[in-house]
């Protein structure tokens, strides 16, 4: 469920949302953690607390000391180098009356100053406490305003009496830590020993923790929403423009979506725009072919159609065997017309499914060539007794970047429109040489009609009308195709007809590797 949620968003919502779950997920643990630092470091503070109450207990004990005024006033003139670091020390007698306050006394181990005649005490988290400080140090009241009398009296009736407890209190911007524990000698208690100490540390390092958490989650909050800013402006928009653009060649819409501002971007973004704008037009491309040939295809297709119905309807009419074998000839000739261009076609189709998956490697072809040649010449030398010479300009290397297959097919397709229109006993020359500008050169030259139009650019165009009689010997598509495979190639070739007498002259040039 949450899976398909996610899926459903955008990349944008999809990041705020993540960011929001890991920031939410980071707020939680801090927060855990800030709740702890405090009684954490009021454990460390009270186990101080609990080492000096316990020493001087001891102190105490092993002195003798009696639970008086005197006495005490004595025992803390004399080990006032114990209380270090504390702000008081106080002690009463087993019957809650004071005997000893170092705040009325010029000890000033650490100036004891700070009287704490009442004073509201904050209680620790006693659950926290009791886990972390096993029994050490624990709360006697539940949040309440407290004076020393109401504190020892619920200490002494507390199930927790004779254990030490701590208590933290905050006031006029003052963190204060308090220990308590009675005395006891002989398993008889004899007074009551309360300490106190500023813990303003405490205080500092909680604030500044929070200060820095806080600190933090602006920054990180910020930085968010700056890269989200980022995100939308530079990657998010471009992708949508990219879609929209995509959206309105799929649904062939009029509605017009420039994405010139994207490929001139130098990042993956602006090649991605390139090749898709690249990807476009040759589909474009290619869909506007696919139509034109088609329409060419059928307007081809219905002239030989409308040959035959009519060639059948007078041969149904007549009976003169001479008029009868003229129409049958016509409609033998219009049959293999269509199927010749049905055959064409289909090839033609076959061969651009098959250019897409082709790859253009370096290859020498001058035995290519030598070997089509070869072909030709012993079928078409007894068949139609044509010679076909072949000869180069004395190199055995003529490398070009190209298909092997589609230079084979270049060279057929011309010998086979050469010697259709060559006459039995003519020659057809096929040469192959090196030129000045780095190009390699192959001239065809036959003995046949040569080429009535004198712009002979469009022999190259599909289905080429000038034709001779035996027209349906050929679909019109053949030259088209051999043009199309040359671009490919980033050849060239012209056509002209021959100076020193009849026939045709078919040149290519492909440029060498």
């Amino acid at each position: 469920m949450f899976s398909k949620y996610l899926k459903s968003l955008s990349i944008l919502k999809k990041f705020l949302f993540i960011n929001f779950i890991i920031f939410t997920i980071i707020g939680l643990f801090t927060f855990i953690y800030l709740n702890n630092i405090q009684p954490n470091l009021i454990k460390k503070k009270s186990i101080n607390h609990i080492n000096i109450i316990n020493n001087t207990i001891d102190n105490i004990l092993r002195l003798e000391v009696q639970f008086d005024t005197e006495d005490i006033r004595k025992f803390l003139f004399s080990t006032r180098f114990i209380f270090q670091n504390l702000d008081r020390v106080i002690f009463f007698d087993n019957d809650l009356n004071l005997i000893g306050d170092t705040d009325t006394l010029d000890l000033d181990p650490r100036a004891f100053s700070s009287r704490l005649n009442d004073i509201e005490f904050e209680s620790l988290n006693e659950k926290k406490i009791n886990k972390e400080n096993k029994n050490q140090n624990r709360n006697i009241d539940d949040k309440k305003p407290l004076s020393f009398d109401n504190i020892l009296k619920k200490y002494v009736n507390s199930d927790e009496y004779g254990k030490h407890f701590t208590f933290a209190q905050e006031n006029f911007n003052q963190f204060k830590l308090t220990t308590i524990k009675n005395v006891t000698k002989a398993n008889i208690n004899i007074g009551y020993l309360l300490i106190t100490e500023n813990a303003n540390d405490i205080k500092v390092a909680i604030d500044e923790r929070k200060a820095f958490v806080i600190r933090t989650v602006i920054s990180v909050g910020f930085v968010i929403l700056i890269f989200s800013f980022v995100l939308s402006r530079y990657f998010i928009k471009p992708i949508q423009n990219l879609v929209s653009y995509t959206k309105i060649i799929k649904e062939k819409s009029h509605e017009k979506l420039s994405i010139d501002n994207l490929k001139n971007r130098n990042d993956e973004l602006g090649l991605l725009s390139n090749s898709l704008e690249d990807m476009t037009s040759e589909l474009q491309k290619r869909v506007a072919h696919a139509e034109n040939f088609s329409t060419d295809l059928v307007h081809e297709i219905r002239n030989p159609l409308a040959s035959l119905k009519s060639a059948s309807e007078i041969l149904q009419d007549t009976n003169s065997s001479d008029q009868r074998l003229k129409l049958l000839n016509i409609l033998s000739h219009d049959v293999l017309r269509i199927e010749r261009l049905i055959t064409d076609y289909s090839q033609m189709l076959k061969d651009e499914v098959a250019l897409s998956n082709e790859k253009m490697e370096k290859i020498n072809i001058e035995p290519i060539i030598e070997s089509v040649v070869d072909d030709f010449n012993s079928i078409y030398k007894v068949k139609k007794n044509i010679n076909i010479k072949y000869k180069t300009d004395g190199k055995k290397d003529y490398f070009i970047n190209g298909i092997e297959n589609r230079i084979e097919q270049i060279i057929a397709n011309l010998l086979d429109n050469s010697i259709s229109f060559t006459k039995k006993g003519g020659k057809i020359l096929v040469d192959v040489s090196s030129t000045t500008d780095d190009k390699i050169r192959i001239k065809i030259t036959d003995e046949g009609q040569g080429f009535k139009e004198k712009d002979t650019s469009k022999i190259f165009n599909r289905f080429y009308s000038n034709r001779p009689e035996k027209f349906g010997e050929h679909s019109g598509l053949g030259l088209n195709i051999v043009k199309n495979l040359v671009d490919l190639h980033d050849g060239k070739i012209e056509a002209s007809n021959r100076l020193d007498g009849d026939g045709a002259i078919m040149e290519i040039s492909f440029p060498s590797t």
